[in-house]
């Protein structure tokens, strides 16, 4: 099967610390993306997302620093994962992150690209500068 890379770069009028946290507390994930999410905070442990939508793997945590999970998406053919890197860096307008996800079927490509924009960055925005 054909896959292919995100990579995106977004910035953020808060702290390294705070876009972390967004994304990795259950409650605040919920909070800006408005589904349900279920996020270990431990490596080894499981997430989900978007009431089920997607799911996965936390291989990497460190703090306020680095994300790196598997992800799939509910509709991805049955065992197919990518691996989705969140890095951080704080920069003087607040944070730089950087987004890179492999291993995205061809056909999902389009879809997948756009849904971070639309479903996590821009209400991620939203809630971390009001």
């Amino acid at each position: 099967m054909e896959t292919r890379m995100i990579k995106q770069t977004v910035t953020f009028k808060a702290a390294p610390h705070d876009v972390y946290e967004a994304l990795m507390d259950s409650k605040k994930h919920t909070k800006f993306t408005g589904d349900k999410a279920s996020i270990s905070r431990k490596v080894g442990g499981k997430f989900s997302t978007f009431d089920g939508y997607s799911e996965g793997t936390n291989l990497e945590l460190v703090q306020d620093t680095k994300i790196v999970q598997t992800w799939r998406a509910s509709d991805w053919p049955e065992g197919l994962y990518s691996t989705a890197t969140f890095s951080f860096k704080a920069i003087p307008a607040g944070t730089r992150l950087t987004f890179t996800q492999s291993g995205i079927p061809e056909k999902q490509y389009e879809e997948i690209a756009q849904g971070w924009r639309d479903y996590y960055w821009t209400p991620l925005k939203a809630m971390l500068e009001k």
